[in-house]
């Protein structure tokens, strides 16, 4: 079967409309142009490639902890869509109850962007999360995990890492952060995702200088532990991203149909509720 015929799960991207959903007065980066798009038209991008379902995340450029464009793009997918939220660091549990209920099953931490000291105080919110069954994901330069992982472990929640940890690829598999990733995949506690090649590879698509992260990452996490995505609309990319090639990047690297499909479909599906029968939608 064809990788665009597969039934898949786009697992990292956001949804940022300016028009319907006004940006927060106090963020740093304010997406516009080619890195904007709506709910509507993301639709027909997964449709086109044959994707039933996307895990939109929150993005901190142009929305911060304000995640009404996303729960809107949620209610109104009939099931295509579900969320990763953006929330203060002392957010309750009645928020993230009800974050819960409007389809968001996981909250971001960005400590790639704020820093480890921006969340020297989430052992109380990651507990909460814990409680709840919500994934802690987060977005770290990988020598951040050193200090990070013992916290995240210690919390029971549910870890998923984003775009491979972003190792520092010139010092190669190594690194004490990246081994600190890999770590967590040996654990069965956490779950990465294959994606963002371009934040952290020096060199132009298909990123060969990528090409040994996707194996330590795949054979440390295992298929049943790992997903896709494509981080459309490509916020700050320093050079041209298309889904397509992307996706067929994907392929290359793993020619096993059986486990692209844990990859792209059974996995997420798994973990995060989407429809049994989401793929006949197509």
């Amino acid at each position: 079967m064809s990788i665009f015929s597969a039934p898949k799960i786009d697992c990292h991207c956001h949804i940022l409309d300016p028009v319907q959903f006004a940006y927060a007065p106090d963020v740093a980066y304010r997406p516009q142009g080619q890195e904007t798009g709506s709910a509507a038209y993301f639709a027909q991008v997964l449709r086109s490639y044959g994707f039933a379902h996307a895990l939109l995340v929150g993005p901190n450029s142009g929305y911060g902890t304000d995640n009404r464009c996303m729960l809107d793009a949620i209610v109104r997918s009939d099931g295509m869509f579900k969320g990763i939220a953006v929330v203060p660091n002392n957010a309750s549990a009645d928020l993230l109850q009800a974050l819960k209920a409007q389809g968001v099953v996981g909250i971001a931490f960005n400590v790639a962007l704020h820093g480890l000291a921006h969340y020297a105080d989430i052992a109380p919110l990651l507990q909460r999360l814990a409680d709840l069954q919500l994934f802690a994901q987060v977005q770290v330069d990988a020598p951040q995990m050193v200090q990070l992982a013992p916290l995240l472990l210690a919390s029971g929640a549910r870890i998923l890492i984003d775009h491979g940890g972003r190792p520092t690829v010139p010092l190669g598999p190594h690194e004490p952060g990246f081994q600190s990733i890999l770590q967590l995949g040996a654990t069965g506690l956490a779950h990465i995702k294959l994606s963002g090649w371009q934040k952290f590879s020096a060199l132009p698509c298909p990123f060969a200088d990528t090409d040994w992260v996707f194996t330590e990452l795949l054979n440390a996490f295992g298929p049943t532990h790992c997903m896709w995505g494509s981080d459309w609309p490509f916020l700050r990319a320093t050079q041209r991203l298309d889904y397509g090639p992307l996706l067929n990047l994907f392929a290359q690297r793993v020619p096993n149909a059986q486990v692209r499909q844990a990859i792209l479909w059974d996995t997420p599906r798994r973990l995060f509720g989407f429809g049994a029968d989401a793929a006949a939608q197509l």
